[in-house]
């Protein structure tokens, strides 16, 4: 589990009550909740985001927010590391070898690039194939990823739509002035509520997404261009440092060296 998702949500959490309770007790945690301000807020903006998207998109954006908690270790060091054994490969047996070594790869898009190689394909059409699956990868991750940032710019707008429903019955009553704060009150609640959905949950929500598919993206990058270095029959070294520059440099120097060149 990534402990930063769950710490973080749990950390805001704990930052409002602590508000609240320090301000207005346990009187105060009552007065944060109305019924008709959840009704509002949570359900217009979900409604809003649903006419926004496709049924299927809007479920499975819904569904990713357990991506979040995933600790997927996704390391380029070992990528790279894969790749230049894989050079070594290709450059003392020849590319033929690569296919039996691609049947102990368990990532498939790695897999699919090595097995063009074998093939004999052309070095633009390894690139073009990979390329526009990367494309199409990327563009199922920013529809889930646009699921979130809508609801995001939903949820203030409907806390205050919620607001100002309350202020115009507040206004239109307004006999008796004892009930005016009160009322007051309770119309800001919704306006608390679409600040809530947008700063505690769908923001960081879209923002850690966004944050996973550049990982990803990057990855895929690396095996793109080790694919395409390897077919090319560069020296396994050179294939190191094209492929470290990818990295920030901190990473670089815990990337692994170890076998580059091949044994002697």
């Amino acid at each position: 589990m990534d402990i930063a998702s769950l710490a973080g949500m749990l950390l805001g959490a704990a930052m409002f009550l602590f508000g609240v309770f320090s301000s207005g007790g346990i009187a105060g945690l009552s007065n944060m909740f109305d019924f008709a301000s959840i009704i509002i807020t949570f359900g217009g903006s979900i409604s809003g985001t649903l006419a926004s998207n496709k049924l299927s998109d809007f479920v499975e954006g819904i569904k990713s927010i357990r991506l979040i908690f995933k600790n997927e270790q996704q390391d380029p060091g070992e990528v790279i590391r894969h790749i230049i054994d894989l050079s070594n490969t290709a450059r003392k047996e020849g590319l033929l070898a690569l296919e039996e070594a691609a049947n102990g790869i368990e990532d498939e898009f790695l897999r699919k690039g090595i097995m063009l190689v074998v093939d004999g394909t052309d070095p633009e059409l390894v690139r073009g194939i990979m390329e526009t699956d990367l494309a199409c990868i990327e563009a199922r991750h920013k529809k889930t990823i646009a699921v979130w940032e809508k609801w995001a710019e939903l949820g203030p707008a409907w806390g205050m739509i919620g607001t100002l429903i309350g202020l115009i019955l507040m206004l239109q009553d307004m006999n008796d002035p004892s009930t005016i704060g009160p009322k007051m009150a309770v119309a800001l609640v919704t306006t608390l509520y679409g600040s809530l959905i947008a700063n505690w949950l769908c923001n960081p929500v879209a923002n850690k997404l966004s944050i996973n598919n550049d990982t990803e993206m990057m990855m895929k990058e690396i095996t793109v261009e080790g694919i395409l270095s390897i077919q090319a029959g560069e020296n396994p070294r050179v294939i190191e440092e094209k492929l470290k520059s990818f990295l920030a440099p901190s990473a670089r120097e815990t990337a692994p060296e170890d076998n580059v060149g091949g044994e002697e």
